[in-house]
């Protein structure tokens, strides 16, 4: 038992109620507390019930917060994310119970959630309490807790504090649009609201707070190896936050899906890994165009609606996407009507993806009236995804297992290598000619499969670019002497002297590494990437003659192996892979 605290009950989510788990702790042995309880205006969860009277409502509000009090160190720190119907009876009873109120901050973000016979809801409360107003934890001196000042983003002056500065108490979603509303002065924090159409979705809960923001949070009012507790765990963000900045983790959870889901996702991170979404978007997103750029200007930022109701979907830089679109405007009220008639509840990425949605969205837009073609409609969505402007709500997952990706997701990723003069992926994918050649691309490597799968396998491997990359460092002691101690293998003997492990391996030309792939399944990558029918074009067309084999028997976790592939991706300089350090 460390610091009071069941080994059983560290670093998971305890399934029950919280009140009644959080009595089970130890007094005093929590650093951070951060509570996001549901907030008694008839949100559809689980198994709770949110609709309870003021009066009940209240007296469990009091209940669970007595706990947090409670389980709290003396120097420890409570924040309290609650919306307005209750905010200012939270703060009263938090203080009546001893809590000192350190900040009030405001989280506000542009594309808020649309309220019938009210304002749009377009923020919440943060509460920022502690126990002793002298003896705390404020990490205000770490780089990582500053943000740029005004005389860096705006003046760039010379005289600016490297360091920058600590954040204002009012985070919003995009300040540098909001020149009528904010000076410059007033730098603040923004971090987008967690969308159904954002990438860092965790998928099955509603209610799911953005990393970076929690981020913030931990990183300043905690240090590495003390405990955060979530007496509302939901879609374990705080508990996957707090693994990857290395603290010890409590979370409490009703709901016995949300716990195997939650489970499920913090087995998928690691120390290190980084947060999900910009950690200071202001330093590299500009303010978005009031009107669609001419071709040949200056790459600006996409998505903004004009007076019109118009949307530019122009494609990004001149040197990149040169076929897509340059400056067409949508009419924004009538992309949407067609998106929303045929999404089926599926992400953007899955309609862009999938042939038979994205074709049934060029028939509603030609139906609609729409100018221009799929290209442009695709980009368009892109444009107002990116603007905050696309909140259908997302309630299907794309149910496609690591596993069934596993064996072909080689010919995904060579396929983009191959088009990465054509534009991102993004754009490759928005046009409906360059998303069939880079189907026809992977096919020839890896028939028999869709081109969804084949869309879908890129699109994985990108979402998961950035945490490979970080956890590559610990795999150091990955060299190519480990790979050029095996036996070259030809070819034609790959299957042959295969295995059901997982591994990595080198394809190697005469000139050097031609590719570095990572499987799960050795055995069933290779009967895919190496058939009979296969060893021409790789014999032939891409001057393969051997392979190396390492297996990694003892690695199941798929993001480990890609973290693996990554570093040696870096020491080989392989010609044919696209998950180099920043995969676009």
């Amino acid at each position: 038992m460390r610091n009071g605290i069941e080994p059983g009950i560290l670093n998971s989510i305890v399934q029950g109620d919280c009140v009644k788990s959080l009595a089970k702790l130890p007094a005093g042995t929590v650093d951070l507390a951060f509570a996001d309880p549901p907030f008694n205006i008839g949100y559809e969860y689980d198994v709770y019930d949110d609709r309870k009277s003021r009066s009940d409502y209240l007296a469990w509000t009091r209940s669970w917060i007595e706990q947090v009090y409670r389980v709290l160190k003396p120097s420890g720190a409570f924040w309290l994310a609650i919306g307005d119907e209750y905010a200012a009876e939270s703060k009263v009873l938090c203080q009546d119970l001893g809590f000192i109120s350190r900040s009030w901050v405001i989280w506000y973000y542009t594309f808020g959630v649309n309220c019938t016979r009210k304002f749009t809801r377009s923020h919440a409360h943060l509460f920022y309490f502690v126990k002793d107003a002298k003896n705390f934890t404020f990490n205000d001196e770490d780089l990582e807790n500053r943000i740029p000042s005004a005389r860096q983003l705006v003046y760039n002056d010379r005289r600016a504090n490297p360091r920058g500065r600590l954040p204002d108490d009012t985070w919003i979603l995009r300040p540098q649009d909001l020149t009528d509303c904010f000076t410059p002065a007033e730098d603040t924090w923004y971090f987008p609201r967690v969308a159904g159409t954002f990438s860092e979705r965790a998928g099955f809960h509603g209610c799911q707070m953005p990393e970076q923001l929690l981020g913030r949070i931990i990183r300043l009012c905690s240090k590495p190896g003390e405990l955060v507790i979530d007496p509302f765990s939901g879609s374990a963000t705080t508990l996957a936050v707090s693994k990857k900045l290395g603290r010890r983790f409590v979370g409490f959870e009703l709901s016995k899906e949300y716990v195997e889901r939650g489970t499920a996702r913090l087995e998928g991170v690691r120390v290190g890994d980084p947060l999900e979404g910009a950690p200071e978007p202001l330093m590299s997103a500009p303010s978005t165009p009031s009107e669609p750029r001419s071709a040949g200007a200056k790459p600006r930022a996409k998505g903004k609606a004009s007076e019109s109701g118009k949307v530019s979907t122009s494609a990004g830089a001149p040197e990149r996407g040169k076929t897509l679109a340059t400056a067409l405007e949508v009419d924004v009220a009538h992309l949407i009507r067609a998106y929303e008639a045929i999404y089926d509840g599926y992400s953007l990425d899955r309609v862009l993806a999938d042939p038979e949605l994205s074709g049934r969205l060029a028939g509603k837009c030609k139906e609609l009236g729409l100018s221009g073609a799929a290209r442009d409609w695709h980009c368009g969505l892109m444009s107002l995804r990116k603007a905050g402007k696309l909140q259908l709500p997302v309630s299907r997952r794309t149910e496609m297992p690591w596993e069934q990706c596993d064996r072909f997701l080689f010919a995904s990723e060579i396929a983009w290598h191959e088009m990465h003069d054509r534009g991102t992926l993004d754009e490759i994918l928005c046009d409906p000619v360059l998303a069939e050649e880079f189907d026809s691309r992977a096919r020839k490597l890896a028939p028999g499969f869709t081109a969804l799968e084949y869309r879908w396998g890129a699109l994985r491997l990108r979402k998961t670019s950035s945490t490979a990359q970080a956890r590559s460092t610990s795999f150091k002691a990955l060299t190519l002497k480990r790979f050029q101690s095996s036996k070259p293998l030809p070819l034609k003997g790959a299957v042959e002297h295969s295995i059901d492990k997982p591994g990595l391996y080198l394809v190697e030309q005469a000139s050097g590494i031609a590719y570095v792939g990572s499987a799960l399944n050795l055995r069933a990558r290779f009967v895919t990437q190496f058939a009979a029918s296969q060893i021409g074009h790789w014999e032939q067309v891409l001057k393969a003659r051997s392979i190396r084999v390492l297996p990694q028997p003892d690695v199941s976790d798929p993001i480990d192996l890609l973290s693996m592939q990554k570093r040696v991706i870096q020491l080989a300089k392989p010609s044919l892979n696209a998950l180099g350090p920043s995969a676009a």
